[in-house]
């Protein structure tokens, strides 16, 4: 990557977006707007693609085809019409492969995060009175911390003893490789799962997959990774990564709306292993599958793990978004969200050293987009400002117990946005 000649002006930033060649994908979402001082309405500064991304303009029309297929055709929406809804789910299968690096049987949308990561703990998790501990971070995102914590009680163990969670080692509560292989080799015989995210929601630290894959197969533990907020953020090469299996909201950087289909990955060596599942309809051999009998025959790879039909309306935003990312392309995404995220980095460095404190690692290879930060002199000083930023129109979040998410999103996102947050710092700052 080239790094750029930063500079915290007005017209150096303008300059950088006018000459950017995703500019234009701007255009395509939709800006929350924000009244400014005069009372008029203009474009919010938007950074919360981490949690919720922006609604592209495609949505409605994509949306409103499928009402209009529904009033036409009814049941034969299933059959007729441009995208037949039997296979609707198939239509977005090649742009999710390309965005998380899997082939095409190993990737599905369907269902929601935490339904999958039950659904595949169902699969990879198999424990034995010698084997059933699930290691995972310290601070895991609550819907990993519970589902693990439930499946092993479900199996019959005690998660106080079963339950092996890695406490950072690093400054900011980052976590090195090196303790993970710490962990493994103190635990390793008795693991049977290890279940870490892509990247760690509170710190933006973005894993090593393959690293810790390696790893852990090294010891015989079965691999999971939550990648709520790497999906559509990081260039993952999941199938290279050799893990087991790995699932996904696709509400934040993907862009498919509040609540949004879900994503699963299942590794090809698995495509046709014999796997205990909860086994659903959807999930069964296709050829078979309206013969309505009673055996189950599951397609091979990950489509097998499906239950029910799925929800077209509910996948129509997710296909118009995937449409996006494919046009942009994961390499193009990635080199520009290194120069945003490092342009903001550097703001905060250069001119709010004396207020910020940065949590997410500064090695561009240990981070997506996301730099959380912490505001010098406690919570409520953090807080303060959180809601300073929210007030004048720019849009990041607070997760406890002090950390403010900023991500600059790359379809959307511009130069000129790191400098609006770093001014209002600054006048945050003189205020107070």
């Amino acid at each position: 990557m080239a790094m750029l000649d930063y500079q915290a002006s007005s017209d150096w930033a303008r300059a950088c977006d006018a000459a950017d060649p995703l500019g234009a994908f701007r255009d395509e979402f939709l800006i929350p707007p924000h009244e400014a001082s005069d009372g008029t309405p203009v474009d919010s500064t938007y950074f919360c693609g981490n949690s919720l991304g922006l609604q592209p303009r495609a949505v409605r029309a994509a949306v409103n085809a499928e009402l209009d297929y529904w009033a036409e055709l009814g049941v034969e929406g299933h059959f007729k019409g441009r995208l037949p809804w039997l296979d609707y789910h198939e239509y977005l299968r090649d742009d999710l492969a390309m965005i998380v690096g899997a082939q095409p049987g190993e990737v599905v949308a369907m269902n929601t995060l935490g339904v999958n990561l039950h659904l595949l703990m169902v699969s990879f998790y198999r424990p034995t009175p010698q084997r059933h501990a699930i290691l995972i971070e310290a601070g895991a995102f609550p819907t990993d911390r519970y589902a693990v914590e439930s499946q092993v009680r479900f199996h019959g163990f005690d998660p106080a003893s079963a339950l092996i969670e890695l406490e950072a080692d690093e400054a900011n509560g980052l976590i090195s490789l090196a303790a993970i292989e710490r962990a493994l080799a103190e635990h390793g015989a008795r693991i049977a799962l290890v279940m870490l995210p892509g990247i760690q929601y509170r710190t933006g630290q973005a894993f090593d997959l393959q690293g810790i894959t390696a790893l852990a197969h090294r010891y015989g533990c079965t691999v999971g990774f939550d990648l709520a907020h790497a999906v559509g953020n990081l260039p993952l090469q999941l199938h290279d990564s050799g893990a087991d299996f790995a699932i996904w909201c696709s509400y934040k950087y993907l862009n498919g709306g509040p609540g949004a289909v879900g994503g699963a990955f299942v590794h090809a060596r698995h495509a046709q292993a014999v796997l205990p599942r909860f086994a659903g309809w959807w999930g069964q051999d296709k050829a078979t599958r309206f013969q309505m009998g009673p055996q189950f025959a599951p397609i091979p790879g990950v489509d097998g793990w499906q239950l029910s039909n799925p929800p077209i309306l509910a996948l129509a935003p997710l296909r118009a978004s995937l449409e996006i990312f494919r046009r942009a392309g994961m390499p193009a995404l990635r080199e520009k969200s290194l120069q945003l995220t490092g342009y903001l980095e550097w703001l905060v460095q250069a001119r709010l050293a004396d207020v910020l404190d940065v949590v997410t690692p500064s090695d561009p290879t240990r981070r997506g987009a996301q730099l959380s930060i912490r505001v010098r002199g406690g919570r409520a000083r953090g807080r303060a400002l959180f809601e300073y930023l929210m007030q004048h129109g720019i849009i990041g979040d607070w997760r406890e117990p002090d950390v403010i998410r900023i991500s600059p999103a790359p379809l959307y996102n511009r130069f000129a946005d790191c400098l609006v947050f770093a001014q209002a710092v600054q006048e945050w700052g003189w205020l107070g």
